[in-house]
Protein backbone atom coordinates (compact mmCIF):
# COMPACT_ATOMS: atom_id res chain seq x y z
CA UNK A 1 0.00 0.00 0.00
CA UNK A 2 2.98 2.33 0.49
CA UNK A 3 5.17 1.43 -2.50
CA UNK A 4 4.82 2.66 -6.08
CA UNK A 5 7.08 2.49 -9.13
CA UNK A 6 9.13 -0.37 -7.70
CA UNK A 7 12.40 -0.81 -9.60
CA UNK A 8 15.07 -3.50 -9.34
CA UNK A 9 18.59 -2.01 -9.35
CA UNK A 10 20.89 -5.06 -9.17
CA UNK A 11 20.65 -8.41 -10.91
CA UNK A 12 22.44 -11.44 -9.48
CA UNK A 13 24.80 -12.07 -6.61
CA UNK A 14 24.20 -11.06 -3.01
CA UNK A 15 23.47 -7.36 -2.69
CA UNK A 16 22.37 -5.80 0.59
CA UNK A 17 22.55 -2.84 2.97
CA UNK A 18 21.98 -0.15 0.34
CA UNK A 19 21.93 3.30 1.94
CA UNK A 20 21.19 6.71 0.38
CA UNK A 21 23.67 9.53 0.07
CA UNK A 22 22.47 12.60 1.93
CA UNK A 23 21.37 14.32 -1.31
CA UNK A 24 19.47 11.21 -2.40
CA UNK A 25 21.29 10.76 -5.72
CA UNK A 26 23.53 7.77 -4.90
CA UNK A 27 23.48 4.50 -2.99
CA UNK A 28 26.27 2.73 -1.16
CA UNK A 29 25.87 -1.02 -0.72
CA UNK A 30 27.69 -4.27 -0.08
CA UNK A 31 27.82 -7.05 -2.61
CA UNK A 32 29.32 -10.48 -3.23
CA UNK A 33 29.80 -10.72 -6.98
CA UNK A 34 32.54 -11.97 -9.31
CA UNK A 35 35.47 -11.87 -8.92
CA UNK A 36 34.99 -11.47 -5.17
CA UNK A 37 34.17 -14.32 -2.81
CA UNK A 38 32.72 -12.17 -0.03
CA UNK A 39 31.12 -8.76 0.44
CA UNK A 40 32.81 -5.63 -0.86
CA UNK A 41 31.55 -2.02 -0.83
CA UNK A 42 30.11 -0.49 -4.01
CA UNK A 43 28.27 2.66 -5.02
CA UNK A 44 25.75 3.33 -7.77
CA UNK A 45 23.31 5.99 -8.88
CA UNK A 46 19.74 5.61 -7.62
CA UNK A 47 18.73 4.35 -11.08
CA UNK A 48 21.25 1.48 -10.80
CA UNK A 49 23.82 2.96 -13.18
CA UNK A 50 27.53 3.69 -12.69
CA UNK A 51 28.34 0.83 -10.29
CA UNK A 52 31.79 1.32 -8.74
CA UNK A 53 33.92 -0.61 -6.26
CA UNK A 54 34.81 1.74 -3.40
CA UNK A 55 37.07 -0.28 -1.09
CA UNK A 56 40.33 -2.06 -1.83
CA UNK A 57 38.74 -5.44 -2.55
CA UNK A 58 40.52 -7.13 0.35
CA UNK A 59 39.03 -9.08 3.27
CA UNK A 60 35.31 -9.02 4.02
CA UNK A 61 33.50 -5.72 4.36
CA UNK A 62 30.14 -4.55 5.69
CA UNK A 63 28.10 -1.46 6.53
CA UNK A 64 29.16 1.23 4.08
CA UNK A 65 27.78 4.74 4.66
CA UNK A 66 28.37 8.10 2.98
CA UNK A 67 29.47 11.25 4.76
CA UNK A 68 27.05 14.13 4.06
CA UNK A 69 29.34 15.67 1.41
CA UNK A 70 29.58 12.27 -0.37
CA UNK A 71 33.33 12.78 -0.75
CA UNK A 72 34.19 10.14 1.84
CA UNK A 73 32.53 7.04 3.24
CA UNK A 74 32.94 4.66 6.17
CA UNK A 75 32.82 0.89 6.21
CA UNK A 76 33.97 -2.06 8.31
CA UNK A 77 36.60 -4.43 6.98
CA UNK A 78 38.71 -7.42 8.03
CA UNK A 79 41.54 -6.63 5.60
CA UNK A 80 44.10 -5.82 8.32
CA UNK A 81 43.94 -9.51 9.29
CA UNK A 82 44.56 -10.67 5.73
CA UNK A 83 43.49 -10.23 2.13
CA UNK A 84 41.41 -13.42 2.05
CA UNK A 85 37.78 -13.67 3.10
CA UNK A 86 37.48 -14.93 6.68
CA UNK A 87 35.94 -18.40 7.06
CA UNK A 88 32.18 -18.82 7.13
CA UNK A 89 30.63 -19.55 10.54
CA UNK A 90 30.08 -23.09 11.81
CA UNK A 91 26.35 -23.70 11.42
CA UNK A 92 26.41 -26.96 13.40
CA UNK A 93 25.01 -24.91 16.30
CA UNK A 94 22.07 -23.69 14.24
CA UNK A 95 21.67 -20.49 12.27
CA UNK A 96 24.40 -18.18 13.58
CA UNK A 97 26.04 -14.98 12.40
CA UNK A 98 29.79 -14.38 12.63
CA UNK A 99 31.08 -11.50 14.75
CA UNK A 100 34.52 -11.31 13.16
CA UNK A 101 36.95 -9.80 15.69
CA UNK A 102 39.05 -8.51 12.78
CA UNK A 103 36.37 -6.01 11.77
CA UNK A 104 37.52 -2.41 12.17
CA UNK A 105 35.85 0.75 10.91
CA UNK A 106 37.62 2.82 8.25
CA UNK A 107 36.98 5.97 6.28
CA UNK A 108 38.20 6.64 2.76
CA UNK A 109 37.64 8.86 -0.23
CA UNK A 110 35.35 7.54 -2.94
CA UNK A 111 38.36 6.63 -5.10
CA UNK A 112 39.68 4.47 -2.27
CA UNK A 113 42.51 6.84 -1.34
CA UNK A 114 43.02 8.34 2.08
CA UNK A 115 42.17 5.10 3.87
CA UNK A 116 42.01 5.92 7.58
CA UNK A 117 41.31 3.53 10.48
CA UNK A 118 38.76 4.96 12.92
CA UNK A 119 38.83 2.07 15.39
CA UNK A 120 41.61 -0.19 16.65
CA UNK A 121 40.46 -2.95 18.98
CA UNK A 122 41.00 -6.70 19.28
CA UNK A 123 37.22 -7.21 19.12
CA UNK A 124 34.42 -6.52 16.67
CA UNK A 125 33.84 -2.93 15.46
CA UNK A 126 31.23 -2.56 12.70
CA UNK A 127 27.67 -1.50 11.87
CA UNK A 128 28.64 2.16 11.61
CA UNK A 129 26.35 4.94 10.34
CA UNK A 130 26.74 8.73 10.33
CA UNK A 131 24.65 11.62 11.67
CA UNK A 132 23.24 14.08 9.13
CA UNK A 133 25.62 16.83 10.25
CA UNK A 134 28.57 14.51 9.65
CA UNK A 135 29.94 14.99 13.15
CA UNK A 136 29.08 11.65 14.80
CA UNK A 137 29.33 7.97 13.93
CA UNK A 138 27.22 5.42 15.78
CA UNK A 139 28.41 1.80 15.71
CA UNK A 140 28.49 -1.58 17.44
CA UNK A 141 31.56 -2.79 19.29
CA UNK A 142 32.74 -5.63 21.52
CA UNK A 143 35.44 -3.54 23.20
CA UNK A 144 33.65 -3.93 26.55
CA UNK A 145 33.33 -7.70 26.19
CA UNK A 146 29.70 -7.50 25.09
CA UNK A 147 28.03 -6.21 21.92
CA UNK A 148 27.08 -2.62 22.67
CA UNK A 149 26.37 0.61 20.82
CA UNK A 150 28.86 3.49 20.89
CA UNK A 151 29.27 6.87 19.27
CA UNK A 152 32.49 8.54 18.19
CA UNK A 153 33.49 11.70 16.40
CA UNK A 154 33.95 11.54 12.64
CA UNK A 155 37.73 11.20 13.09
CA UNK A 156 37.40 8.28 15.56
CA UNK A 157 37.98 10.32 18.71
CA UNK A 158 35.59 10.90 21.61
CA UNK A 159 34.17 7.39 21.94
CA UNK A 160 31.11 7.09 24.19
CA UNK A 161 29.27 3.91 25.20
CA UNK A 162 25.47 4.19 24.96
CA UNK A 163 24.13 0.72 25.90
CA UNK A 164 24.99 -1.37 28.94
CA UNK A 165 22.44 -4.18 29.18
CA UNK A 166 23.63 -7.76 28.75
CA UNK A 167 23.07 -8.98 25.21
CA UNK A 168 23.37 -7.77 21.64
CA UNK A 169 22.66 -4.12 20.84
CA UNK A 170 23.31 -3.27 17.21
CA UNK A 171 22.25 -2.03 13.81
CA UNK A 172 22.01 1.61 14.98
CA UNK A 173 20.88 4.51 12.80
CA UNK A 174 20.53 8.18 13.59
CA UNK A 175 17.24 9.85 12.76
CA UNK A 176 17.61 12.33 9.91
CA UNK A 177 17.53 15.20 12.42
CA UNK A 178 20.29 13.55 14.49
CA UNK A 179 18.33 13.62 17.76
CA UNK A 180 17.41 9.93 17.98
CA UNK A 181 19.00 6.51 17.44
CA UNK A 182 16.94 3.47 16.48
CA UNK A 183 18.45 0.00 16.90
CA UNK A 184 17.80 -3.71 17.41
CA UNK A 185 18.56 -5.63 20.59
CA UNK A 186 18.43 -9.09 22.10
CA UNK A 187 18.69 -9.13 25.89
CA UNK A 188 18.60 -12.74 27.13
CA UNK A 189 16.95 -13.21 30.51
CA UNK A 190 16.50 -16.94 31.15
CA UNK A 191 19.50 -18.89 32.42
CA UNK A 192 19.66 -21.14 29.35
CA UNK A 193 19.45 -18.15 27.02
CA UNK A 194 22.27 -16.42 28.86
CA UNK A 195 24.44 -19.53 28.72
CA UNK A 196 23.85 -19.94 24.99
CA UNK A 197 24.54 -16.26 24.31
CA UNK A 198 27.81 -16.31 26.28
CA UNK A 199 28.91 -19.59 24.71
CA UNK A 200 28.32 -18.34 21.18
CA UNK A 201 29.91 -14.96 21.86
CA UNK A 202 33.11 -16.65 23.01
CA UNK A 203 33.16 -18.28 19.57
CA UNK A 204 32.54 -14.88 17.92
CA UNK A 205 28.99 -15.88 16.98
CA UNK A 206 25.45 -14.72 17.70
CA UNK A 207 22.13 -16.37 16.95
CA UNK A 208 19.89 -13.73 15.33
CA UNK A 209 16.63 -15.58 15.87
CA UNK A 210 15.22 -13.08 18.36
CA UNK A 211 15.55 -9.30 18.56
CA UNK A 212 13.28 -6.36 19.28
CA UNK A 213 13.32 -2.76 18.06
CA UNK A 214 14.45 -0.03 20.47
CA UNK A 215 14.86 3.73 20.30
CA UNK A 216 16.93 6.16 22.37
CA UNK A 217 18.11 9.75 22.36
CA UNK A 218 21.40 10.39 20.56
CA UNK A 219 23.21 10.66 23.92
CA UNK A 220 21.97 7.22 25.02
CA UNK A 221 19.21 8.46 27.32
CA UNK A 222 15.47 7.74 27.12
CA UNK A 223 15.72 4.13 25.92
CA UNK A 224 12.38 2.61 24.94
CA UNK A 225 11.43 -0.78 23.54
CA UNK A 226 9.14 -0.45 20.52
CA UNK A 227 8.30 -4.05 19.54
CA UNK A 228 7.63 -7.05 21.74
CA UNK A 229 6.56 -9.91 19.49
CA UNK A 230 9.25 -12.55 20.14
CA UNK A 231 10.35 -12.65 16.51
CA UNK A 232 13.50 -11.51 14.77
CA UNK A 233 12.99 -7.79 14.25
CA UNK A 234 15.88 -6.22 12.37
CA UNK A 235 17.14 -3.27 10.35
CA UNK A 236 15.02 -0.44 11.78
CA UNK A 237 15.07 3.02 10.23
CA UNK A 238 13.14 6.14 11.21
CA UNK A 239 10.98 7.95 8.70
CA UNK A 240 12.02 11.61 8.42
CA UNK A 241 8.75 12.53 10.17
CA UNK A 242 10.26 10.89 13.30
CA UNK A 243 6.88 9.30 14.03
CA UNK A 244 7.28 5.96 12.25
CA UNK A 245 9.89 3.21 12.06
CA UNK A 246 10.25 0.80 9.16
CA UNK A 247 11.89 -2.55 9.93
CA UNK A 248 12.18 -6.17 8.82
CA UNK A 249 10.55 -9.01 10.75
CA UNK A 250 9.58 -12.67 10.56
CA UNK A 251 6.70 -12.24 13.02
CA UNK A 252 4.14 -13.33 10.39
CA UNK A 253 5.83 -16.69 9.72
CA UNK A 254 5.19 -19.51 12.24
CA UNK A 255 8.41 -21.16 11.05
CA UNK A 256 10.31 -17.83 11.30
CA UNK A 257 11.90 -18.36 7.87
CA UNK A 258 10.62 -15.41 5.83
CA UNK A 259 11.05 -11.69 6.43
CA UNK A 260 8.88 -8.78 5.33
CA UNK A 261 8.94 -5.03 5.91
CA UNK A 262 6.71 -3.53 8.60
CA UNK A 263 5.86 -0.02 9.72
CA UNK A 264 5.21 0.92 13.34
CA UNK A 265 4.66 4.16 15.22
CA UNK A 266 7.32 5.21 17.74
CA UNK A 267 4.79 4.61 20.53
CA UNK A 268 4.62 0.93 19.51
CA UNK A 269 1.13 1.24 18.02
CA UNK A 270 -0.27 1.18 14.51
CA UNK A 271 1.89 -1.62 13.11
CA UNK A 272 1.22 -2.58 9.50
CA UNK A 273 2.86 -4.91 7.02
CA UNK A 274 4.42 -3.17 4.02
CA UNK A 275 5.71 -6.00 1.77
CA UNK A 276 4.42 -9.47 0.92
CA UNK A 277 5.51 -12.42 -1.17
CA UNK A 278 9.31 -12.46 -1.10
CA UNK A 279 11.22 -14.85 1.15
CA UNK A 280 13.36 -12.00 2.43
CA UNK A 281 12.85 -8.23 2.48
CA UNK A 282 15.16 -6.23 4.74
CA UNK A 283 17.58 -3.30 5.19
CA UNK A 284 15.01 -0.58 4.40
CA UNK A 285 16.04 3.07 4.35
CA UNK A 286 14.08 6.23 3.60
CA UNK A 287 15.64 9.02 1.59
CA UNK A 288 16.09 12.24 3.50
CA UNK A 289 12.95 13.78 1.96
CA UNK A 290 10.91 10.66 2.75
CA UNK A 291 9.89 10.20 -0.88
CA UNK A 292 11.94 7.07 -1.65
CA UNK A 293 12.50 3.72 0.04
CA UNK A 294 15.40 1.41 -0.78
CA UNK A 295 15.64 -2.18 0.47
CA UNK A 296 17.13 -5.60 -0.26
CA UNK A 297 14.96 -8.50 -1.37
CA UNK A 298 14.96 -12.02 -2.77
CA UNK A 299 12.13 -10.94 -5.08
CA UNK A 300 12.75 -11.95 -8.72
CA UNK A 301 15.80 -13.99 -7.63
CA UNK A 302 17.05 -16.42 -10.27
CA UNK A 303 19.43 -18.35 -7.99
CA UNK A 304 19.38 -19.59 -4.37
CA UNK A 305 20.75 -17.02 -1.91
CA UNK A 306 20.41 -14.24 -4.48
CA UNK A 307 19.58 -10.84 -3.00
CA UNK A 308 19.00 -7.68 -4.99
CA UNK A 309 18.46 -3.98 -4.29
CA UNK A 310 15.08 -2.40 -5.02
CA UNK A 311 13.91 1.21 -4.89
CA UNK A 312 10.38 2.57 -4.81
CA UNK A 313 8.40 5.74 -4.34
CA UNK A 314 6.99 5.94 -0.80
CA UNK A 315 3.30 6.74 -0.55
CA UNK A 316 1.88 7.57 2.87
Amino acid sequence: MHLENLKQLTFGGQNAEAYFSFDGTKLIFQSTRPPFECDQIFSMNVDGSDVKLLNNGKGRTTCGFFFPDAKRFIYASTHLAGDACPPAPDRSQGYVWPIYPAYEIFSARLDGSGLTPLTKNPGYDAEGTISADGKKIVFTSMRSGDLDIYTMNADGSGTKRLTFQKGYDGGPFFSWDGKTIVYRAYHPKAEEELKEYDSLLKQHLIKPTRAEIFIMSADGSNKRQITNNGGANWAPFLHPNNRQIIFSSNLHDPERRSFSLYLINVDGKGMERVTHGARFDSFPMFSRDGKKLVFASTGNAKEPREFNIFIADWVR
